[in-house]
């Protein structure tokens, strides 16, 4: 089924709900979206009101992806609050349902991003990914180049410190 893309939806509590347990699914799934397994709503319910409440105020956005009435991907839409880096945006949270992953929806998701970027006359996308996923390769099919790398710059365990990688997508 073709995902239904959404941006700056309405910030209701059903919407916030459906963002909570997207977000945990895809972490108790293994995804790198800002917490380490296992998750439960309680634990991630804080860190999505705030960050939803960013694209509510701004400048953040929020993009939203819809299989019928089922929320199925997002991703974060973010400013980097600095005028010398108005040009660009940074996409957090990249997020596909873990039961609808494999049917190209994280494709369409980044694609709807780059549309939401060309639109706004952005002249690129920046996204971070923690390694050990191989999650690099997926962004780089999409023609998104690394660009430098953090060495463990993230712990997610005591002794295991993953790198950042930084990669970067010029808008023609």
């Amino acid at each position: 089924m073709e995902l239904r893309f959404v941006l700056d939806p309405p910030l209701t509590t059903e919407l916030t709900d459906e963002v909570v347990r997207l977000w945990t699914a895809a972490t108790n799934a293994g995804g790198a979206v800002g917490f380490v397994p296992p998750v439960t709503e309680e634990d991630v319910r804080p860190l999505a009101r705030a960050t939803l409440a960013r694209t509510g105020a701004g400048p953040d956005r929020l993009l939203v992806g819809y299989e019928g009435d089922r929320l199925v991907a997002l991703l974060f839409v973010t400013d980097p609050g600095f005028w010398l880096k108005a040009h660009w945006r940074l996409l957090t949270r990249v997020m596909v349902h873990p039961d609808r992953q494999g049917q190209g929806h994280g494709l369409a998701l980044m694609r709807a991003a780059e549309r939401v970027a060309r639109t706004n006359g952005w002249a690129a996308l920046h996204v971070t990914v923690r390694s050990g996923h191989g999650l690099e390769r997926f962004y780089k099919g999409l023609g998104y180049q690394e660009v430098g790398r953090l060495p463990g710059a993230l712990r997610v365990a005591p002794g295991d410190d993953r790198d950042e990688i930084l990669l970067w997508l010029p808008l023609p």
